[in-house]
């Protein structure tokens, strides 16, 4: 069984900075690539960044692209989501998940198997 537990949300005023983690445990983190999601209120769940298994390649929703980084411990089993310049259109629940085949990288919801509590990210303007 495959944990994943969200930490670092917060209330920010527009323009700060947040750092979002995502610890795993149950399988071998390093064989898959993992995921960052977003739903706000009244809306889809939606992409915002993934990575490579190895960390090699990363990919963004443009909307994020420039502000947000992703990156990877894979001796540390965690995931994590640098958020800059964050703007109210930010705000959402934040989910990390894990892509259901090894070695694959994707951007669907349904892509991914296991999926973190969430972590609330409010930004105020």
């Amino acid at each position: 069984q495959v944990q994943l537990v969200e930490s670092g949300g917060g209330l920010v005023q527009a323009g700060g900075s947040l750092r979002l983690s995502c610890a795993a445990s149950g399988r071998t983190f390093s064989s898959y690539a993992m995921g960052w999601f977003r739903q706000a209120p009244g809306k889809e769940r939606e992409f915002v960044a993934a990575i490579s298994w190895s960390g090699s390649s990363t990919y963004y929703v443009d909307s994020v692209k420039g502000r947000f980084t992703i990156s990877r411990d894979n001796a540390k089993r965690t995931v994590y989501l640098q958020m800059n310049s964050l703007k109210p259109e930010d705000t959402a629940v934040y989910y990390c998940a894990t892509t259901a085949l090894p070695r694959v990288v994707a951007r669907g919801v349904t892509d991914y198997d296991y999926w973190g509590q969430g972590t609330q990210v409010t930004v105020s303007s």
